[in-house]
């Protein structure tokens, strides 16, 4: 089957489905899809080709130290000690292997969080509505679309009910265009102008459609202009590029110290392959030129397991965002509440009523219960269960309940024409044929339906309607906590041809409220508090009456006694960004809120400073949720545009979720803090230990096979444990990070300061005793100490301010692991006989072993009394 010379754009529907060999009610066979995608392949755009394991491999060696020391390691080889280089080859490459693993690691996270963030598509098989991934869509598919898609591949349009569509990616026309079946004439029109097809890439803003697949992957319209779209957008996170910046500074600043210790050393007399060796094994070590990769490896590593816990992280950065979060704004419908709308009351003929099954014969209860079946886009699957959105789902459930069928009645009236639901009509209307006329049947919020009803169904037929009587009713049921639904209706000669609501939407006869309760979730009292305590504001926005907000607010403890106040989108409008701004912050409900209203909530916070999370799911979403610090779409009932917008999709759309992501935020970005710590610290040892021994008079301390030894089992294992250190306690009762705040803040960067002087001191301290008491294991003594000084340093640092032993020693079993392994590694450097020659190293006595126990426990004791200092306030600002 030739599909790519078709003008699908001048075919009828027939004959576009005739071309692709399928059929437009029941679609393809699963088996014909098979062989269709095998065939044109997956519905997916080239990107650049991911670095494969071997290149990630030789990439650990690109780096220009370690270039020039595998060099000067084989140059020493040929003019002197072959074992010795040998050695320091094999702690290279170790070296790169460990390093390898972790980007590996990374790299498979990010694939993965990929493949969870790709969008699905409703098409139906198999005569079966079902989803798929996007990716496996294949020409001569049928697919169905609704307001709040992005079109999977390129469609021809074969039904649509007022299908508008934002093509502005492809064409650049900002004016959503709408779209018809009817097929276009002229062979050479432009993509604007080919209404009857929908382009992949592009949005739904309105209406529904059904189409057929007629180009994917890179033979659609957006493929074929990929190139130009630039398929490459990593960016770097802000932490990334602070620490790369930081890292050539630092680089400098190392590379400085090393030249000036070849030149001293070369000056003292020593060899001066040697000190080459040595100067350029210790820039190898102390370069810290991995930092931004270890953010990338443990933003990605947590952002694997925070899918665990239900958010799913579509960029990077938001994990570091998450801890600075200061303003939570969230929907309420399905967020904070359960999303299992049921009619608990119905208000008809004067009266308001909760038991739905009692036998309602008279008007207008039989035109009610019609137009909550009829008048709705939820159906019964084959088990009796209500599908669809869960306020249509609970109408059409009240419907049912009280004997009333809608395959029957859809039999009796079917549907001719819709008015779909948006956030600025606040209705929807469905017109329906029956054997005597057309019957229109409109629902929405009681401001938008009453005020277009100008009578009222009562049992003794029609009359006068008093408005201010039903609005005082609906404010009545609202206060209960019901979010309220007026229902109308209109009769009509015939079907009308006007598309205008404003015609289409008057003179209706009011039939009735229907009353429906959301519960809150049992889970998002416990959530908001959490909020609170860790100085995070949760604030509520729905587009229910305020009095129904007010009441779940007050349940949730989103309002607690004064403190907060309820504002109606339409206060919210008639208040310009500065006025508003003076308020934003005291501001805990938003009420009948626009959607489009929420950028303006966004913008106001982020000018008073905070850090905003903003919770989306619809179309009208997308800009607030681009505009949040923290954006976060709804996994289950959300559009495909909103998640396109968001950093954060909850899979679970629970209130929860997010508090937990801000948890698992703060704990991800406290790990990076203690990572840098430890290495910076470490570094900082091994420098002043090499560069301060010469100026007191004592020899070069280590050799560069003992550099790179410490470099291998000290910043391996355990500086990746680090990474899987649990959340401290107390992480959600102190306030969030402010976002311009170095992450070497709190004591950091003294900490790095004094602890890698102290570390220094105690070597060389190691180094004259020895070499005092006539000591011949003076080397390996100051090896050894080293070593575990950066054991006890890791342990130390496990935790900011408590004692690692209130902490628990086991709670971080990795990391103990890796503190046991390292020390027995270094054990079998000095005692093994065959480990001796390679290492430089000699068995030590009994009584310089404990010596040198001793003294490696003074960087950990050292540390515990720092923490203490800062337990009580007296240095360092408390967190």
């Amino acid at each position: 089957m030739d599909i790519s010379k078709h003008h699908w754009h001048m075919l009828s529907a027939a004959e576009t489905a005739q071309r692709l060999e399928t059929d437009p009610q029941s679609g393809l066979s699963s088996a014909d899809a098979a062989r269709r995608l095998a065939h044109y392949g997956a519905n997916e755009l080239k990107e650049k080709r991911a670095r494969s394991p071997w290149r990630m491999l030789l990439d650990q060696f690109a780096d220009f130290m370690i270039v020039v020391l595998i060099i000067a390691a084989i140059v020493s080889g040929i003019v002197g000690d072959v074992e010795d280089t040998v050695a320091i080859v094999v702690i290279v490459i170790l070296n790169a292997v460990i390093g390898f693993v972790q980007e590996y690691r990374a790299e498979r996270a990010m694939a993965a969080l990929k493949r969870m963030a790709e969008a699905g598509a409703h098409v139906v098989r198999d005569g079966r509505a079902e989803i798929v991934n996007a990716s496996e869509l294949v020409p001569g598919d049928v697919v169905l679309l609704e307001a709040g898609n992005v079109v999977p591949a390129d469609l021809r349009i074969i039904e649509t009910a007022r299908l508008k569509i934002d093509e502005s990616a492809l064409t650049g026309e900002s004016v959503a265009v709408e779209k018809q079946t009817q097929p276009v004439t002229d062979a050479n029109a432009p993509l604007g102008d080919k209404l009857c097809l929908a382009y992949k890439g592009t949005i739904v803003t309105y209406g529904r459609a059904r189409g057929l697949v007629t180009a994917t992957g890179m033979n659609s319209e957006l493929g074929r202009i990929a190139a130009m779209l630039g398929a490459d957008n990593e960016t770097k996170t802000p932490l990334q590029k602070r620490l790369a910046s930081f890292g050539k500074r630092l680089a400098l600043a190392a590379l400085a110290i090393c030249v000036l210790i070849f030149i001293v050393g070369v000056v003292r007399g020593e060899p001066l392959l040697l000190m080459f060796m040595t100067a350029v094994s210790l820039a190898v070590a102390a370069i810290p030129e991995a930092l931004p990769a270890v953010v990338t490896i443990s933003l990605a590593l947590g952002a694997r397991k925070m899918v665990k816990q239900h958010a799913l992280i579509r960029r990077l950065p938001a994990v570091e965002t998450l801890g600075s979060v200061t303003f939570i704004c969230s929907d309420k419908t399905g967020t904070l509440t359960q999303n299992k709308m049921h009619v608990t009351a119905i208000y008809a003929d004067g009266a308001l009523s909760g038991k739905l099954q009692d036998e309602k014969k008279a008007e207008p209860w039989p035109t009610l219960f019609r137009a909550l079946a009829l008048s709705n886009d939820a159906h019964l699957d084959h088990h009796n269960k209500a599908r669809g959105e869960p306020t249509e789902a609970a109408l059409l459930r009240a419907a049912q309940a009280a004997g009333w069928d809608k395959t029957a009645l859809e039999g009796e009236a079917p549907r001719l024409k819709e008015l779909p639901f948006d956030s600025e009509r606040k209705r929807m209307t469905t017109f329906h044929g029956t054997a005597e006329d057309v019957i229109a049947y409109t629902k929405g919020s009681p401001e938008a339906v009453i005020p277009q009803c100008d009578r009222m169904l009562m049992a003794g037929g029609e009359q006068g309607i008093d408005r201010d009587v039903l609005l005082q009713q609906a404010e009545a049921m609202a206060a209960d906590g019901l979010r309220v639904l007026a229902i109308a209706c209109r009769r009509w000669p015939a079907l009308p041809a006007s598309e205008r609501p404003d015609e289409l939407e008057s003179e209706l006869v009011f039939l009735g409220f229907a009353g429906l309760i959301d519960p809150p979730r049992s889970e998002a009292r416990e959530a908001v508090s959490l909020c609170r305590s860790a100085g995070i504001t949760p604030v509520m926005i729905t587009g229910d009456h305020p009095a129904t907000a007010r009441a779940i607010a007050r349940e949730l403890g989103i309002l607690v006694n004064n403190d907060g106040r309820v504002m109606t989108g339409a206060e919210l409008a008639r208040l310009d960004q500065e006025a508003f701004e003076a308020e934003v912050e005291q501001v805990r409900v938003y009420a009948r809120v626009d959607p489009a209203q929420k950028i303006k909530i966004v913008q106001a916070l982020q000018d008073k400073g905070e850090v905003v999370a903003m919770t989306g799911d619809g179309v009208n979403d997308a800009p607030a949720l681009k505009a949040a610090d923290i954006g976060i779409a709804m996994g289950k009932g959300g559009t495909d545009v909103a998640r396109e917008a968001a950093h954060m999709v909850l899979l679970d759309d629970n209130f929860a979720t997010i508090v937990h992501a801000v948890r698992q935020g703060r704990r991800i970005f406290d790990n990076i803090r203690k990572f840098i710590k430890y290495t910076m610290t470490s570094n900082a040892g091994e420098i002043w230990t090499i560069f301060l021994a010469p100026f007191l008079g004592l020899p070069i301390p280590l050799l560069p096979i003992h550099i790179l030894w410490i470099n291998l089992v000290t910043d391996g294992l355990p500086g990746l444990a680090l990474t899987a250190e649990p959340a401290e306690r107390g992480i959600m009762r102190r306030p969030p990070r402010p976002m311009q705040e170095s992450i070497f803040a709190h004591g950091m960067w003294q900490h790095m300061i004094w602890v890698g002087l102290l570390m220094g001191g105690v070597c060389l301290l190691t180094q004259a005793w020895a070499l005092q008491s006539g000591s011949a294991h003076w080397q390996t003594m100051v090896f050894t100490v080293l070593t575990l000084s950066q054991m006890g340093h890791v342990l130390a640092i496990r935790t900011e301010k408590e004692s690692l032993f209130s902490a628990g020693v086991f709670s971080n079993p990795l990391l103990i692991f890796a503190v046991l392994l390292t020390f027995a590694l270094q054990m079998a450097t000095i005692y093994l006989p065959a480990l001796n020659p390679i290492f430089k190293t000699e068995a030590l006595s009994m009584g310089e072993l404990a010596l040198c126990l001793v003294l490696s426990s003074v960087v950990f004791i050292a540390v515990e009394i720092e923490k203490w200092l800062v337990r009580r306030g007296w240095i360092y600002l408390a967190r």
